[in-house]
């Protein structure tokens, strides 16, 4: 596992539970980071100055989360959010990003352990049957037998599985091959009824690591009718893990990555040239794109920088720097990848919504 973040291992946990594997020279602060809530008139000037034109009025969010904070394993990191993010908590909040676009999303919860997974999908049940033009996905576990999770797909209607690394007994769960959470009858079953698995790689490397581009490409052909997200653009933080490695999935009908949380536009675009845009799903990761910061790759690692990891007014001696809500980070990065490569207005309206509708089948 990661060294030397034993002084803030709650927050780092909570953080890293919806990220992935730091390096073991990954770079931590010295204490717990506190986390603002709020949307600012330089986040709306941003909006309105660099992405108001970009993003496209109809949009289906392709992974975000509903939670109480007691779903969490531990709630430090997101406690200056909503004690409860319901789905009209999701709708007001995603304006903070969107603002003005009309919203729905595939949506899961946040119970990524034993004690609050059955939890954590009844929310998110609950809370989407509200809005027939979204979709959700159930939390399981690798213990599950595949009659228990059939049980719960009818009872809840969910459009299928969101599995998890921490569900694993090995230590560190960081470090898991891709069948120990999700196993094969599991994939089974979603091939049976045709169900979309949200998968979060791990691994130091990622999508480069090729046990993982072996494990993804055999259940990709060996069950043909699963559809395959990739969360955070294969778990490409640092971008290079997904330029290195996408090519490993080219010729696989049934395998598309999401942008969610990814504030580097490399992964993007190598996704859209080895893949094809129609491959790429908008994801805005909410909570974790109302946080302040970005993600930044060093060597073959990242770090994370939030709101109060630096003193913004002096980190820079030539000016303050003011951080952005991750979630227009994410989109920045999305909008030079899409302008680079010379995307039309057809091509982003693909990504922003079209591409999920056409995956989900609705």
């Amino acid at each position: 596992m990661v060294s030397g973040f034993d002084a803030y291992r709650v927050f780092t946990q909570t953080l890293q539970s919806l990220r992935g594997s730091r390096s073991r020279a990954a770079v931590v602060c010295d204490g717990p980071v506190p986390i603002t809530w709020k949307i600012t008139d330089y986040d709306r000037e941003f909006f309105r100055r660099e992405l108001d034109s970009f993003v496209p009025e109809n949009v289906f969010d392709a992974h975000a989360h509903l939670y109480e904070l007691g779903h969490w394993s531990s709630p430090e990191a997101v406690k200056a959010g909503p004690a409860i993010a319901s789905f009209q908590t999701y709708k007001e909040q995603i304006d903070w990003l969107i603002p003005g676009r009309k919203t729905a999303g595939l949506f899961f919860g946040v119970g990524f352990n034993e004690a609050s997974r059955k939890l954590s999908n009844d929310f998110v049940a609950r809370e989407l049957s509200k809005d027939p033009g979204s979709r959700s996905l159930l939390i399981v576990s690798p213990r599950q037998d595949t009659s228990q999770v059939g049980a719960e797909l009818q009872s809840f209607g969910m459009a299928g599985l969101k599995v998890y690394h921490t569900f694993c007994s090995r230590a560190p769960t960081w470090e898991a091959e891709i069948n120990e959470y999700l196993t094969e009858e599991h994939v089974r079953a979603a091939n049976d009824r045709g169900l979309v698995i949200m998968l979060h790689i791990v691994k130091a490397r990622a999508l480069a690591d090729t046990a993982n581009q072996n494990q993804i490409r055999s259940y990709c052909e060996r069950y043909p009718n699963i559809k395959m997200v990739l969360a955070h653009a294969a778990r490409g933080f640092n971008p290079f893990h997904t330029i290195e490695g996408v090519g490993a999935l080219k010729g696989l009908h049934n395998v598309w990555c999401d942008t969610s949380g990814i504030t580097e536009a490399g992964g993007f675009e190598a996704i859209i040239e080895v893949l094809g845009h129609k491959r790429l799903l908008w994801g805005s990761d909410y909570p974790i794109s109302h946080f302040r910061g970005r993600c930044v790759y060093i060597g073959d690692e990242f770090v994370w920088l939030y709101g109060e990891t630096l003193d913004w007014e002096t980190v820079n001696p030539i000016g303050r720097v003011r951080p952005l809500l991750v979630g227009h980070e994410s989109l920045r990065a999305l909008k030079h990848a899409a302008t680079r490569l010379r995307l039309t207005d057809r091509d982003l309206e693909d990504i922003f919504f079209n591409n999920a509708h056409a995956m989900l089948g609705m």
